[in-house]
Order: structure tokens, then sequence, then C-alpha cells
């Protein structure tokens, strides 16, 4: 069985990085100091520190294996080397603008560990991304919400850092 790649930005894959970093370099340091300490004060089974320091190492590490695994599947897409052809793609800044109530919103599409819709980041897989992945600036297109369809209009794609 081939595990498939994970499409990430640039940023997410280095935000990554960072988090695997910090957790390797500070965290598991720190826990480990922490249940050393925990060790010290006498008997195991009723000291609650020393039984918190291991539930902290045992997300700690679970997180470092997770952040791994995925380094290890990530395709890292740059599409601000990609030549901008007013189509969307991963990676996109997208403005739409609802049909109905000429609200215009801004997205840009990115992988799931990225996604955050307060700051306008939407992952790859959510209906309004695969709704409009493959369409072009000036496209109207019906996206499925849990209020009923709404029609867009494509207004722009940018290729962003």
């Amino acid at each position: 069985m081939s595990i498939s790649k994970v499409p990430m930005t640039v940023r997410g894959e280095k935000m990554l990085r960072d988090e695997l970093q910090e957790l390797k370099t500070v965290t598991r340091p720190r826990i480990i100091a922490d249940i050393a300490t925990a060790r010290e004060h006498g008997d195991l089974k009723e000291n609650a520190e020393y039984h918190a320091a291991r539930e902290q190492q045992g997300f700690c590490e679970g997180r470092i294996q997770e952040i791994e695994g995925k380094l290890s599947h990530v395709q890292v897409i740059d599409v601000t080397q990609v030549p901008h052809s007013g189509k969307v793609i991963f990676g996109t800044t997208v403005t739409i603008i609802n049909l109905d109530t000429d609200e215009e919103k801004t997205y840009r599409i990115v992988g799931e560990d990225e996604a955050d819709i307060k700051a306008g980041m939407i992952s790859v897989s959510s209906p309004i991304a695969r709704a409009l992945i493959g369409k072009m600036e000036g496209d109207e297109v019906p996206v499925q919400t849990p209020g009923g369809v709404v029609d867009y209009e494509i207004a722009e794609v940018q290729h962003l850092a």
C-alpha cells in the first residue's frame, strides 16, 4: 500500500518543522527534567507530579511521531513558482463574490494542518475549496453549503507567498 503525498504550502511545512524543533529541543528535555524531579519525591504510585509529567511525555512523543509522519509524506507546493494562469490550484489565494449578496471573501487554499478559517485559510478538502479547484477567474461556481447551494463568481486568483 503506497501512502499518498500530503500537499502543504511552504509556510505550512515551516510551521511543522518549527513545532518539531521546539518539541525536541525545549519541550522534551523539560518533561524529562520534570520526571526526574518528580522521581526524587519518592513513592511513584501516589506522586501526581510524576504521573502528570509522564502524561505530558506521552502527548509530546505522540505529537513528535505525528509531525515526523506528516513531514515524511509531505509534498511542498510553492505556488509562487507556478506560472499564473487564473486557474484555482492548491496554494492560491482566491477572491470570490457571493452572487446573491455581493459579499466578497478571500481564501487561501491550504493543507489540512494549515487550515484556519478566521485567518482566511481553508483546507483543500473543504467543500468550498473542492468546488473552486480547477476553475478559472470569472467562472461562476455553485458551492454546496449547510444552508443550501450558494453561487459565487471567482473575482481573482493570486499566487502569493
